[in-house]
């Protein structure tokens, strides 16, 4: 577990890529923040992150507004308290 209780927040994540890529930072034990425009998709990245022992959380946001990313941060180092990893995928 090369990311243990590490936190990442990874941007675009509900499908594809970002999903792929959340899901494989929780199997190295981080706990993933998932941001996605799409609450639907975030969610479902997140419950699959959760299976896989993340403590992960769903944040909808859109990474071209900054008041979204500032309360995506915000929102992350409320809940989880700190960021340690920022995968800019979006």
């Amino acid at each position: 577990m090369r990311l243990k209780d590490k936190v990442a927040i990874i941007t675009g994540a509900g499908r594809g890529i970002g999903r792929d890529i959340a899901l494989a930072y929780a199997k190295e034990g981080a706990h993933v923040v998932i941001n996605d425009i799409d609450a639907a998709t975030a969610e479902a990245t997140a419950n699959a992150a959760a299976v896989l022992g993340s403590k992960s959380l769903a944040v909808v946001a859109d990474v071209a507004n900054s008041a979204d990313i500032a309360r995506l941060v915000e929102t992350t180092i409320a809940e989880r308290g700190r960021v340690d990893i920022l995968v800019n995928n979006a």
